[in-house]
């Protein structure tokens, strides 16, 4: 390669930089950051899950884990419990009322980045690069395969 922007590590560093700037930037008013904001998402999908099962779930190790928990159960928005199954040596992450409640304003906000991205970019050229994205990120997790599509909601902010 000739120059260091020939590099895919280095051009899709760079957008990822903006990509989570723009995040930080909108859930900021929520005290919420990106990490933050995807483990409340799998939450709300499924609440309950092990330390273990988020880990996995965002591609994290459990230290990090362990840490942003900790955080976020200071926070307000998590809390540990025992085991309902009765294995002692694992607890159960929930949301609390007050993660539960940021579910509808993080998801807006969140629409938005994905609708700004979308637009600068181009419909067609945003769910290219979105496929070529998970092609990439999936190339070492076979189990995941799905395609989100863009939200309704990110579509309607593209029309507006």
């Amino acid at each position: 390669m000739e120059r260091l922007e020939d590099c895919l590590s280095f051009v899709i560093g760079k957008a990822q930089q903006q990509v989570t700037k723009a995040s930080r930037e909108a859930l900021a008013p929520f005290g919420v950051t990106p990490v933050q904001f995807a483990i409340l998402k799998v939450l709300w999908e499924r609440d309950g899950l092990n330390g273990a099962e988020l880990c996995s779930r965002l591609v994290l190790d459990s230290a990090t884990m362990a840490g942003l928990i900790d955080r976020m159960e200071t926070g307000g928005w998590l809390e540990r419990r025992a085991d309902p199954g009765g294995d002692r040596r694992m607890s159960r992450v929930y949301l609390t009322e007050k993660g539960a409640q940021l579910e509808k304003s993080l998801n807006e906000a969140m629409d938005r980045v994905n609708a700004q991205f979308v637009k600068a970019l181009g419909e067609e050229r945003a769910a290219s690069l979105w496929r070529g994205l998970e092609a990439i990120a999936n190339l070492s997790i076979p189990e995941r395969r799905s395609t989100p599509a863009v939200s309704a909601a990110a579509k309607a902010t593209l029309t507006e």
